[in-house]
């Protein structure tokens, strides 16, 4: 994919490795002449502008891009360069950094935001799916609510161990996307049975989620 990044601080340089690592064509934007440190990210291509600016987007062709990462510092930056990214060429995933999350709530379709990502929820998620065994917690929302990422660890005395993946009745529009068991990441095919201790991420949306809880038979 090609991916343009808005914002090459350290959040912005180590997003650009990891796409680059899994080949990726990376472009950083970054306004400040400090903050541009090629040999930080020598295989990306680095544009000294600012990205809330509609002709400096132009310039660089991003209607040719396949996501758009607003990865700065600045709330009003990221949402303005979320807005310019989808509404003016049609970006087909825009990706924003919330950096506080009282500002959360912006951070949605109105401003052309297909993912929000908030390190404090993410931090906070973690820790309750380290202790919540049996309860759904959230972990990222796509949309703005239209569809969320969810996690569910069984018990060990699940009444589902054993259960093929085909058999669990989900809720409509629910999908079972990863089965994490010990240190494997299984991609659940129909024939894979469901084991006590596994942790199960679903896509779903909002309004199922009780549903989903039920399905899952934890009390």
């Amino acid at each position: 994919m090609k991916v343009a990044i808005a914002g090459a601080g350290a959040v912005g340089r180590s997003i650009a490795r990891e796409l680059l690592i899994n080949s990726h064509e990376v472009t950083l934007f970054e306004r400040n002449p400090s903050h541009i440190d090629r040999d930080a990210v020598r295989e990306a291509t680095w544009v000294q502008a600012d990205a809330c600016e509609l002709s400096n987007l132009e310039q660089a062709s991003l209607q040719t891009f396949d996501v758009m990462v607003a990865a700065t510092g600045d709330d009003k930056a990221n949402l303005v360069v979320s807005l310019l990214a989808k509404t003016e060429f049609a970006v087909n995933r825009v990706v924003a950094r919330v950096n506080d999350p009282r500002n959360e709530w912006l951070f949605d379709d109105d401003w052309g935001v297909d993912v929000a990502v908030s390190t404090p929820r993410i931090l906070a998620s973690l820790v309750e799916e380290a202790v919540s065994v049996g309860d759904l917690v959230r972990l990222m929302t796509f949309r703005q609510g239209q569809a969320n990422l969810v996690e569910l660890t069984l018990p060990p005395n699940t009444s589902l161990a054993g259960k093929p993946v085909r058999k669990l009745e989900l809720p409509r529009d629910v999908a079972l996307v990863t089965i994490l068991r010990g240190g494997r990441v299984i991609v659940p095919q129909s024939d894979d049975a469901i084991e006590g201790g596994d942790e199960l991420v679903f896509i779903a949306p909002a309004e199922a989620e009780p549903a989903l809880h039920q399905a899952m038979q934890i009390h």
